[in-house]
């Protein structure tokens, strides 16, 4: 990502810390759903790539390029299928195209534009000073405002994940997904287009319009169990 360094530095706190970029969500009219997540720094172990994918029947599954009790999983393990993958491919053909690949199992390109939606929020996720990213109370009152500007459904910014822990998300630049397409194994995910109804994992609420992002997660360092959706220990 162009707008982001290597190294992006974390900012402090005795939480759990993660920085990068990706798709916060991206809804397909036949129900499926994807969202990708490469960070680039963590606070608690190395650089990682994940997708989501939900599927029209509502089941999750998270695949990971590292240790899930180092990754997505550590959160939301509990509400999807976790699997550990060798590699996800992330290779920008300009500022604006992105395409995303694992193994041969999906193939996804992503096409970004601005919007003056989107430009506002970018705007004011420069000016927000980092006091107010860490308070839940001003999260709480940003999270259905940015829903509204964006068009995109309920979104919360803080809340509890699935497997127990708080997060706090900081989205400090936003890009609405203007098209793209996905192929996932031999199924053509087909155009965009909202879910019947939203989806949510616990109270991390997926967004009703591909929104791509850069930006913060914070969650309470408590030791949650990495589990999955049929509460199997995920062992990496």
């Amino acid at each position: 990502m162009r707008t982001l360094s290597d190294d992006p530095p974390l900012v402090g706190g005795d939480d759990e810390r993660f920085n990068g970029y990706g798709a916060m969500g991206v809804p397909f009219a036949s129900g499926h759903y994807l969202c990708l997540r490469d960070m680039l720094v963590t606070s608690i172990g190395p650089p990682y790539r994940a997708i989501w994918h939900r599927d029209p029947a509502g089941h999750w599954t998270i695949c990971t390029t590292i240790d899930p009790r180092l990754s997505c999983p550590r959160y939301f393990g509990r509400g999807a299928a976790v699997e550990r993958v060798p590699a996800i491919s992330i290779e920008w053909r300009d500022d604006w195209t992105v395409d995303v690949s694992m193994d041969d199992r999906l193939s996804w390109r992503l096409s970004l534009a601005a919007s003056g939606a989107t430009r506002l929020m970018t705007g004011m996720g420069a000016v927000t000073p980092e006091w107010a990213w860490n308070s839940e109370a001003v999260l709480a009152s940003m999270g259905p405002m940015a829903g509204t500007v964006l068009g995109s459904g309920r979104i919360r910014l803080a809340g509890a994940s699935p497997n127990g822990p708080r997060f706090r998300a900081a989205p400090l630049q936003l890009w609405r997904v203007a098209g793209g397409a996905a192929v996932l194994g031999d199924t053509d995910l087909g155009p965009l287009g909202p879910l019947e109804k939203q989806a949510a994992m616990a109270d991390f609420w997926m967004p009703q319009k591909g929104i791509f992002f850069t930006g913060r997660m914070r969650f309470a360092a408590e030791q949650a169990a990495v589990q999955s959706r049929t509460g199997a220990p995920i062992m990496g």
